[in-house]
């Protein structure tokens, strides 16, 4: 199996694919205004649509829901038929650097720790075009909470990913990129710990058992529990933030 094989696998039957909470997503919901019947909204990266029902239970907007995981479309797609949201929440099978939609097309681009798999910056940039002047956009983004931390940390996330930075400067990237910043909010222990790590740690000796205790599969598990412990190690020095701006023009 290759990796992403196996990162489907693994997280198709987990609520969440990364740190969040229903709470989280309706904070940030709460910041932006006059969303009705009409609203069009468009969630990135959704995965198996967690932040996408709480988007559709707490508005009256249309939902377009993209992911380039068929696997986790399909989670998303029953969720959308038991609780008959159909008439105006959608799934499409999109890459988020190739989307289709017209310029200038939805009222709020949605997209909770995903916007890292295209980057920040270039997420920002790309995505603007589809939003209606004096749109919304709410991304949560994996980012500095200081201005220094300790080496190990500070190297472990940067080979992770290397577009981590701090508030200060995302903000700014927000702000080169057309948009007003609005707010932003870092994710607690519970959105990491509780509907995250702990899922995950539940589900890991099973998912190592099917694989009948694979090298490769160890490493996957492995890898995650890693990425656990540094959180709990270090969590003070960064979160997921959630950044809530609007299009300028």
């Amino acid at each position: 199996m290759d990796l992403l094989e196996l990162i489907i696998d693994f997280h198709i039957d987990g609520k969440r694919q990364g740190p969040g909470s229903d709470e989280a997503t309706k904070k940030a919901l709460s910041f932006i205004p006059q969303l009705n019947e009409h609203s069009q909204i468009l969630d990135i990266g959704c995965g198996t649509g967690a932040q996408t029902m709480i988007l559709a239970q707490n508005t009256n907007a249309n939902i377009i829901a993209v992911d380039m995981l068929p696997q986790f479309l399909g989670r998303l797609n029953k969720k959308i038929d038991d609780k008959n949201l159909n008439n105006r929440v959608g799934t499409k099978c999109l890459s988020m650097d190739s989307l289709p939609f017209e310029e200038k097309s939805f009222d709020v681009i949605w997209s909770e720790g995903a916007i890292y798999n295209i980057g920040f910056e270039k997420g920002l940039s790309q995505w603007r075009k589809y939003l209606k002047d004096n749109g919304y956009i709410a991304v949560s983004e994996i980012s500095w909470l200081t201005d220094t931390r300790p080496s190990e940390i500070d190297e472990y996330w940067i080979n992770a990913y290397s577009e981590i930075d701090t508030i200060d400067t995302k903000l700014s990237i927000i702000e080169k990129c057309g948009y007003t910043p609005i707010t932003h909010f870092a994710l607690d222990d519970h959105c990491w710990i509780d509907n995250y790590y702990k899922p995950i740690f539940e589900r890991s000796e099973a998912f190592i058992n099917k694989y009948n205790y694979s090298k490769e599969v160890k490493e996957f598990v492995e890898a995650g529990k890693i990425e656990a412990e540094m959180y709990t190690r270090f969590k003070e020095y960064y979160s997921y933030v959630f950044y809530i701006a609007k299009r300028v023009g």
